[in-house]
């Protein structure tokens, strides 16, 4: 036997062994329920996550529920993208970031807002799926309740998932969710001096 159908051999048995874990671990996973997902961390990407399952979402038929915190001045493509889908309600805070607005009364009184909003789309038992873009700074910046919101996230539909984004997620956040990803920064390249760019960064 020459060493390439022996590597084929190997790869084989390997692959087998792979399929018979993986199999049993989809057969053992019975449960059927509403996700929380956590997508926090330094790094690129939480939010294009976020609207990546938003459009998985909306391709399955599913009726969604988004709000954006903090974001607003610019055009975002996601936004222009969702926000006149019959199946996505899509509501952004408008603001801009908070290092721009310098008023923190106004952040607090734009984020009750759009919290209310929020609130009503998790008491919505026919919207499948949330997306809470960039809560976390809400909870970090004391402009939300934290157990306000906690205890949305925690009596919302048991069928309804809801994903988070930002920075920084709060251990509470982090032991509420079903499935949490860091993203970590290891390289930027904002950080050269490189302008962001349509349909990458916004």
């Amino acid at each position: 036997m020459d060493k390439a159908e022996t590597r084929n051999q190997r790869h084989k048995r390997a692959m087998q062994r792979k399929k018979t874990h993986i199999d049993g671990r989809i057969a053992a996973a019975t449960i059927d329920k509403g996700l929380m997902v956590v997508l926090t961390g330094d790094g690129k990407g939480k939010s294009s996550s976020a609207f990546g399952m938003l459009a998985r979402s909306v391709g399955h038929g599913l009726r969604c529920g988004v709000i954006q915190f903090i974001k607003g001045v610019w055009e975002c493509g996601e936004q222009m993208l969702f926000e006149d889908n019959p199946l996505v309600v899509f509501h952004v805070m408008n603001t801009g970031f908070t290092w721009e607005t310098q008023d923190r009364e106004k952040d607090i009184a734009a984020a009750t807002a759009s919290w209310e909003k929020a609130d009503a789309l998790l008491t919505d038992a026919k919207i499948d799926v949330v997306i809470l873009d960039e809560l976390t700074y809400m909870l970090t910046y004391g402009y939300l309740d934290k157990a306000m919101v906690l205890t949305a996230l925690e009596n919302r539909p048991p069928a309804q998932h809801v994903i988070v984004t930002g920075r920084n997620a709060s251990k509470e956040l982090l032991a509420m969710a079903d499935t949490v990803t860091e993203l970590k920064a290891s390289k930027h390249a904002f950080d050269a001096g490189v302008k962001v760019q349509k349909g990458i960064d916004y």
